[in-house]
This record gives C-alpha cells, structure tokens and sequence, in this order.
C-alpha cells in the first residue's frame, strides 16, 4: 500500500461514520440549515423584498416565497453580475457557473464562499464512501482522469466565471493534482474532438485506475482508446477499477461502457449540477443516491404533476414519500431560493433518505395527455433491449402528430449498436413495456387514439454529428431524452437509415 492510499483509510472511515450519524439526523439538519439561511438571507435585497424577518417556520416561506425557475429569477442574477452586493446572499459570489438552458439561453448560477464546499466535499465524500465500504484503497495511488470542461475562466462584473466541472478543477486537493489527468493545457482545449484526441494521448500508456466523466463522453472517449490501440479498456489500464459517473441517468449507458471495458469494475454514480452537488451513492450495496441533507442546501418537493400549478403542494423533507415522482426545489448558501432545478426525483428509502432521478420538468411528452417522463421511456427500451440483447447507443423521443387520416404517435429515433433484425417486433416490445408503465399511454393505444410507437433507426454516429451540428459537443452538454415538440426529431431526420 502506497503513501496516498495508506493516509486514505483512516480518513474514509471517519468521514463514513460521520455520514453515518448524519443519516440519522436529517430532517433535524435540513431545518438547522433552513434558520441559518433566512437568518443569512434577511440581510440581502431578495431577503426584504421578501420579508425574511417575518418568516418564523417553513409554512410562512411557502406563502411568501413562491417558487421560481432561471428565467423568474434572472432580475436578481443581473444585479449581482453588475458588480452589486448583498443581493441574493451576502456580499459577492466567488465564481458564476455558467451553464446552457434550453430556454433561458447562458444562465450564470452563482457559487459563494460558503457553497463551493458543498461542490467539493461531496465529490470527495462520494469517494470515500467507496473506500470504506470495499476497502478498495489502492486506486488512489494511480493516475486518475475527470474529463471535463476547460478550467479557463473568464470575468463578469469581476466575479470569475467558467463551467461549473472547470471551476472545480482549480480546487481539485494538491495531494490529487499529481495523478490527475489530463494536463492542464489539454484541459483547456475548447474543441471537444480535439480534446478528446490529446486526451488519448496523455493517458493510453498511463495507469489509469479511476476515470470519471458523463457517460456519453466517456463511451468516446472509450471507443477513440480502443480504435487507437486494439484493446478493451481493461485490458490497456489493467488496474483501472473505479468508474464515477453523472449527469443523466446511467442505465441506458451501463451495458455498452462495461462491454468496451470487457470486465466488470465498481461505479460510483453522482448527482451534481450548477446549483449544487444534491446526492450521491455512499454504498455498492443499496440502492439509490444518498441526499446531501447536511450540506448548505434546504430541500423542497413538490408532486411532479403539480409543478406548474400556480400554488402546487411543496413538502420538506420529514413529508417526502417512497415511490411518489418529487420536482426537486432547492434553497442554498449561494441565494437560491425556491428555486426549480428542471429535475425529478422518486424516494427508494427514507431510512435513509436515497432517491432516483427519474428525468426532467420539461423533458416528458404529454402532446395528448400521456405524461410520459424520462423514467419510463428507459426503463420501457432496457427492458426490451436487454431481453433481445441489443445495445444502445442513445435515444430520444418525440410526437409525431397526424394531420391526415393516420393517427399520431411517438417516434423513438435510436441509435443501436446493431439494429435488431425485426425492428417491428422490437418496437412492439418496447411498446408494451411503456403501456405498462404509463396508464393513460396505454389508454391512448388501447383506445385507438395512438398508433404504438415507430422506431426510426440512426446511421452510427448520429448523435455526436448532431451536437457537433449544434456546437454542444463534449462538456457537460447531453441530448434531450424526451421532446413535446418536433425541433429535435427535425433535426435527426437527415440522420436516420
């Protein structure tokens, strides 16, 4: 055991003990961050537009604080890039990440003092855990890659600003910055293809033991190693045992990334975002994701269909269910507040409190009345993939609606590894599958109002071409699972067999 996993121990099973004991205290932590963060909060302009002072329970936030996405909030967010204080939380924020919204266009979150911690513990925690609970130290003394965006930052209204993966880089802990690939200049590079063949360069005769990253990239970033040196990744990093992965769900990816690696190695999955690192998976073992209850942010849920009520139900925690479909609200020591983060999340436990991700706000289908989320639609094609034993590459879905005799229905354009030799009676699987899922799905088709689902199969590599096509290649950018227009299924038609 080398120097760095040797310190290691010791400290993971501290902080796993201390995440322990925090299981057990988390509705009573989620209430001691909500006093401190009116308490905070009072003294800044939203605070007393809002009267902060008067706000004695969680109730009287409900009433006086109703719950806002970007584009509600944006008034706010252009006092404080003007260089103004004290204007969603005390002073200035120390970086804005910058991040694409699907509407709102370049939206700046903020990042204070007090929540770059929460963005950096829980990566580390995340780690930890794993070692704790495996006792698989030795990872830590290879070379460990976390493809990302560029850590260049610029400047708005003097704050520095960058994507939120570049921002954390600068605060990656000096005893990691000798194994952590890929060079800072590589890291730099803007053009993701680009990037992504120096990445190779720097690390396909490295051991390599941990790598993290979106699913996506880290398929390319597989398939440019395999294509460059003939060997399955766990062949070429012989001790690579450890893969950490986010930002959109890992199921319809896990089977393609585990066949380029040509083993079996633990995962770690995380569930961070600009506005907060929310919950991550402390244990091989259990499942779901470990919410962050202690940790700068106050969380609310409110019923997903409910989301766009004008005062839908809003629950703290000690009220959350298992199995109900939660739009995920955040309060944090940065000056969120009320905040709609676009994601929705289902409890599998409250004891302690682990959830899911199950998709998007805006990303479901519902153009007849359906309401079919992100959550059903990959659970609908894994199910039917797995069973014929087809891989996939990526999908999304969108509604085709009649303007003849035909009915409408959903299109589902995926790209398969292997296209199935009877995509008809795939697509009837995958059809049934989501009647299954969905009651008014099932009762559109079994009333004849839908057609069941068509597939319009993709040319390999469609998907890549189709954000290079939109300038959203690699970063931390991902395809839409789910559509309730047609913008994006226009775009993929130039692509399709």
């Amino acid at each position: 055991m080398k120097i760095k996993s040797f310190l290691a121990k010791p400290f993971a099973g501290y902080i796993y003990k201390q995440i322990k004991k925090g299981m057990e205290t988390a509705v009573h932590d989620q209430q001691h961050i909500f006093n401190h963060l009116i308490k905070v909060g009072a003294k800044t302009e939203f605070g007393k537009d809002h009267s902060f002072n008067t706000i004695k329970s969680y109730e009287d936030f409900v009433k006086q604080v109703p719950i806002r996405d970007y584009e509600q909030f944006k008034s706010y967010i252009e006092k404080v890039k003007e260089g103004k204080h004290n204007i969603l939380w005390k002073g200035q924020p120390i970086y804005f990440a910058k991040t694409s919204g699907t509407t709102s266009g370049v939206k700046y979150i903020p990042i204070s003092k007090e929540s770059i911690h929460n963005h950096i513990s829980t990566a580390r925690n995340a780690l930890l855990c794993y070692m704790a609970e495996t006792g698989n130290m030795k990872f830590a003394d290879g070379k460990l890659i976390f493809l990302s965006g560029s850590p260049e930052l610029t400047r708005v209204g003097g704050v520095p600003t960058g994507r939120l993966s570049g921002i954390v880089n600068h605060h990656v802990p000096k005893y990691l910055r000798a194994n952590q690939l890929p060079s800072y200049e590589t890291n730099c590079i803007e053009e993701w293809e680009e990037k992504l063949d120096k990445i190779v360069e720097e690390t396909i005769d490295q051991d390599m033991t941990m790598i993290s990253g979106i699913p996506p990239w880290m398929q390319m970033y597989f398939d440019r190693l395999e294509e460059k040196s003939g060997k399955k990744i766990g062949e070429l990093f012989p001790n690579f045992s450890v893969m950490v992965q986010g930002g959109v769900n890992f199921e319809p990816y896990k089977a393609k990334l585990f066949e380029s690696i040509g083993r079996k190695i633990d995962t770690i999955e995380l569930f961070p975002a600009s506005e907060g690192f929310f919950a991550f998976q402390d244990s091989q073992k259990a499942e779901g994701l470990l919410l962050n209850t202690n940790s700068g942010i106050f969380f609310e849920f409110v019923p997903a269909g409910e989301i766009f009520n004008e005062h839908p139900t809003r629950l703290s925690l000690k009220d959350v269910k298992v199995g109900e479909n939660y739009a995920l609200i955040i309060n944090n020591n940065a000056g969120l507040w009320a905040y709609n983060i676009g994601d929705t999340v289902k409890f599998v436990s409250t004891d302690p409190y682990r959830l899911v991700v199950t998709g998007r706000t805006k990303h479901f289908i519902s153009a007849f009345g359906e309401h079919v989320i992100g959550e059903e639609v990959e659970a609908a094609l894994l199910a039917a993939a797995d069973e014929e034993n087809i891989k996939i590459t990526e999908f999304t879905v969108a509604p085709k609606i009649s303007t003849d005799a035909g009915k409408s229905y959903h299109e589902w354009f995926i790209e398969f590894e292997k296209t199935p030799a009877d995509l008809v009676s795939f697509a009837k699987k995958v059809d049934d599958n989501l009647r299954l899922k969905n009651v008014y799905y099932d009762d559109l088709i079994g009333g004849n109002i839908l057609e069941q689902l068509k597939i319009s199969p993709l040319r390999k590599n469609s998907f890549i071409d189709y954000m290079k096509s939109q300038g959203k290649l690699g970063g931390q950018n991902k395809v839409p699972r789910l559509s309730n227009d047609r913008k994006i299924a226009e775009e993929l038609a130039d692509y399709i067999m």
